[in-house]
């Protein structure tokens, strides 16, 4: 029997959270029905689908953290939680027919570029095929980081992750451990405590954390929404218009911020009455340094008699015995990490090897760098959502995540106007360029002068993840692919073309 032809395509996206979706719904719109989307997992949703714990949800009101070319007049609340924003995804993929497109349980293990061929060569858990164009869309929420804790391996209760919560273990009546204090730990603790006999949370750095303007949706708005779209458009642009005003003291003037803190801190003053534990739980940061999180319960909850407060990090495990930093000692049935991602080192880029034959991991060593925040140098025909410098302090990623599927577009047609078979490459030139402007503007921003060490910051201390700008201005500078900042790669012994030769001129 004669072996099957190995399955080509012209685009291969990975993942199918928000960015894959957007990615597979832009391409079908725009015509192009020869793609094919890799998900390791057995159904969409990304970090929305991994991210199940108690008390999961958004902290971008729901009007604005969707499609705007999807949008949902039957939002239930402000703030939408986990299950609602799953379900969305999952009548995303059913209203644009995209489900013939995903390959389930097909986690990619590697992906070689093919100089010769002009390709990408692409291995998955349910086999292999080659791609024109990759799209990366992994995203920087979806790859759990433990802390490596001495001792960890004693522990002789249950331990997990809050973005791999483990459902099957009743916590109820349990002595539980969390560890963190980040936007996973401040919606897991009010949820848990009621049912756990003692709640221990381990809080290496204190948050700042504001009241949350949460309500259920009434059924005259959704009606409204409905039968007159122009006031789910009017509330979406008011909500966006908002956030944009709020950029200039991130990136600018974060002295301004003093009388966000004093709000924040007044907040915190109504439900913890203890002057010890308010100090404990007092930052001492400029507030937005880190990201700013929204509850109304975690205060009351940590005031609870059945919840302690440990300020300082888990440094060791003894057995069923947690040490703290500070030398305190608790013991624990069950231990729940929130401790974050894998941002500033995703794995994907161990996966990936580009046109020299070195992983873009190798290539990132020294922090990641992505021509407007999409293409790497040295690896052809590859873009990535969410990449290097795209993240928001305080808006809707989904703004970015469009911006960047209009670049990818643009960036298809680019290679239909040229024709033939052929890769842009981003110049190094450009990227470096690029770059260094994005360095420059992020120097007096609140992430880089507030005075913390916050997950935005790399290995060495570079901020690799926050846009320092509005989501217009990142719209505005991801219209359209500029040919000058990529090099045009067409296969061995092929008539020279159109090059773009042009050195890069790059506005950031």
């Amino acid at each position: 029997m004669a072996e099957r032809e190995q399955q080509h395509v012209r685009v291969a996206v990975i993942g199918s959270g928000f960015g894959g979706l957007g990615a597979a719904v832009r391409l079908r719109r725009q015509g192009i029905t020869d793609f094919v989307v890799l998900e390791r997992a057995d159904s969409v949703g990304g970090t929305w689908r991994d991210n199940s714990y108690p008390g999961c949800a958004c902290d971008v009101p729901s009007h604005l953290y969707s499609f705007s070319f999807a949008p949902n007049p039957e939002w239930p609340r402000n703030f939408s939680g986990q299950e609602h924003i799953r379900a969305y995804l999952e009548r995303v993929t059913d209203t644009f027919g995209l489900r013939p497109h995903i390959r389930f349980n097909a986690e990619v293990s590697g992906l070689r570029w093919s100089n010769s061929a002009l390709h990408w060569e692409i291995e998955t858990a349910s086999g292999a095929l080659t791609a024109d164009v990759v799209v990366s869309a992994t995203g920087p929420l979806s790859d759990p980081k433990l802390p490596d804790v001495p001792g960890l391996d004693t522990f002789p209760g249950k331990v997990f992750h809050s973005a791999r919560w483990d459902h099957d273990y009743d916590l109820r009546g349990k002595r539980v451990a969390m560890i963190g204090t980040g936007a996973s730990a401040i919606q897991i603790v009010p949820a848990i405590q009621p049912e756990v006999s003692r709640l221990t949370l381990f809080q290496r750095t204190p948050p700042w954390v504001l009241p949350r303007a949460d309500r259920k949706i009434s059924a005259a708005e959704k009606w409204l929404h409905t039968k007159v779209p122009a006031t789910r458009a009017a509330r979406r642009g008011l909500l966006w218009g908002i956030r944009e005003l709020q950029v200039s003291a991130f990136t600018k003037r974060p002295n301004e911020l003093g009388l966000i803190e004093f709000l924040a801190k007044n907040h915190m003053r109504k439900a913890i009455k203890d002057p010890a534990m308010r100090a404990a739980l007092t930052p001492d940061y400029r507030i937005g340094c880190k990201r700013i999180l929204l509850s109304n319960t975690y205060y009351p909850a940590l005031a609870r008699p059945n919840v302690d407060l440990v300020p300082a990090g888990l440094t060791e495990v003894r057995g069923a015995t947690l040490v703290a930093a500070d030398g305190s000692e608790t013991e624990a049935d069950a231990i729940v990490f929130g401790t974050g991602f894998h941002v500033t080192d995703m794995p994907i880029a161990q996966r990936v090897t580009g046109a020299n034959g070195t992983t873009l991991a190798e290539e990132w060593k020294d922090g990641m760098a992505a021509l407007r925040g999409a293409s790497a140098a040295g690896f052809p025909n590859f873009l990535t959502l969410i990449g290097p410098n795209t993240g928001l302090g305080n808006s809707s990623m989904i703004l970015m995540i469009e911006a960047q599927l209009n670049y990818m577009v643009d960036f298809l047609r680019q290679l239909d106007v040229l024709g033939g078979k052929i890769a842009l490459t981003a110049r190094q030139s450009a990227v470096d360029e690029w770059t260094r402007k994005i360095q420059r503007r992020m120097e007096r921003t609140v992430w880089n002068t507030g005075g913390c060490d916050s997950w935005y910051l790399d290995a060495n201390g570079r901020n690799t993840t926050a846009w320092p700008g509005t989501t217009a201005e990142f719209k505005k500078v991801t219209r359209q692919v500029d040919l000058a900042e990529y090099e045009v790669l067409r296969p061995p012994g092929a008539a020279a073309g159109t090059s773009g030769s042009a050195r890069a001129e790059v506005a950031v």
